[in-house]
């Protein structure tokens, strides 16, 4: 029988969009799908229970969902209580991110309502699916953070009640051909905002630079119409360097992925990193933080010193010309054959386990563990089908 799911997307980012694209295109099932645009932040979040209030009852008209597919920015609590049909209706909630984690942008301001959104949303799941172990991780110690700063009449146990239910399952990546290589060529495929801190891109191309390093730019990023100050920083200082720069149809932009050697990552936030994770498919090397999801991701070699760039021009230098397989770029740290249902040890967690939160000794994790290859694809897609056929 087919499984009937309502999908609800409350941010319809680029990576949402394609989320939900490939499950609906992947997963046979009766799907019912509600997004609303991503912008306005704190409106979406706070706000799609009344966005849809009129919506919600049109689409269960004669139909009645056998699960509720919500993601984190889905306020799913109010709208099981502000829908009947709906209250008794199993609910996977997915974390594409969480905002215990979410690095404050300048002009930003630091609120509990969002944090309390995805609070509440996980209590009233029946299960709680994150894309990494990094975002699990830094959910779980921000809840605990969150309940020591209140004051009194707290439940107890409340973080290993949510850990009881919380499951891993990445969003599938596609696997892109590679093609022929142009030495030194650098791609960055990250939007030109805060979070993935362009200007420290900046800082490491000066650094490569000073080296008398060859290399080669393709500046793929999503970027606001008027242009960023790091780009424009770019442009400026590398312009003979730069073979591509903007927003292209597909099939140039995987073209290029296939062509790059490296792909750079200067990011402070981080869930999964979708942008470097297709270009590895596409067989370039990646330079990314020691920190993050990267850690379960990516071996030593190829991460460096957070927001060291001096550091970061040496290893990419070290890290040119190597014939490297994806057993040597995957991460040593974390093994697995399986992705969902990976088995983690509840533990107290504490800010120093999130800083080095790939200790085998103390956490059995089975995630990512195929970056390089097909078989991340294919098992990020099985997890899904194990899921569907789980309801």
């Amino acid at each position: 029988m087919t499984k009937r799911i309502l999908l609800l997307s409350a941010y319809r980012s680029d990576s949402h969009a394609s989320w939900v694209s490939w499950l609906t295109q992947n997963l046979e099932a009766d799907w019912r799908v509600l997004e609303l645009p991503g912008r306005y932040f704190r409106w979406r979040i706070r706000g799609n229970p009344l966005s849809w209030l009129d919506e919600l009852p049109q689409q269960l008209d004669g139909w009645q969902p056998d699960r509720i597919l919500a993601t984190s920015m889905v306020d799913i609590a109010t709208i099981k209580g502000l829908i009947p049909a709906l209250a008794a209706v199993p609910v996977s909630y997915y974390f594409h991110e969480n905002q215990f984690a979410y690095p404050l942008g300048e002009g930003q301001h630091s609120s509990v309502d969002p944090q309390m959104v995805q609070l509440y949303g996980a209590l009233s799941a029946d299960e709680c699916l994150f894309n990494s172990y990094f975002n699990r991780q830094t959910f779980l110690s921000g809840v605990s953070r969150l309940l020591k700063q209140l004051p009194d009449c707290k439940p107890a146990d409340l973080q290993k009640r949510l850990s009881a239910k919380s499951d891993l399952l990445p969003v599938p990546v596609k696997t892109i051909a590679g093609g022929t290589k142009t030495p030194g060529l650098i791609v960055w495929n990250h939007r030109w905002e805060y979070d993935k801190k362009p200007e420290l891109f900046v800082e490491f191309l000066r650094e490569l630079r000073k080296s008398d390093f060859s290399f080669s730019l393709a500046l793929l990023g999503v970027r606001a119409q008027k242009t960023p100050a790091a780009l424009a920083a770019v442009r400026a200082a590398f312009s003979d360097h730069i073979l591509v720069d903007g927003m292209l149809p597909r099939q140039e932009y995987e073209a290029w992925l296939g062509r790059a050697e490296f792909v750079v990552s200067t990011a402070i936030h981080e869930f999964q990193g979708l942008s470097v994770l297709e270009a590895v498919t596409a067989g370039a090397i990646p330079l990314v933080p020691d920190d993050l999801c990267y850690r379960e991701q990516y071996a030593d070699i190829c991460r460096y010193p957070s927001a060291n760039m001096q550091a970061a021009a040496a290893q990419l230098q070290a890290l040119s010309g190597l014939k490297m397989n994806s057993t040597e770029i995957i991460s040593t740290e974390i093994k697995g054959t399986e992705i969902k249902d990976a088995e983690i040890k509840d533990t107290e967690i504490k800010d120093t386990e999130i800083n080095n939160a790939a200790d085998p000794a103390a956490q059995s994790v089975s995630v990512m563990n195929s970056i390089c290859r097909m078989s991340y694809a294919e098992l990020a897609g099985e997890g899904w089908q194990l899921w569907l056929n789980s309801i």
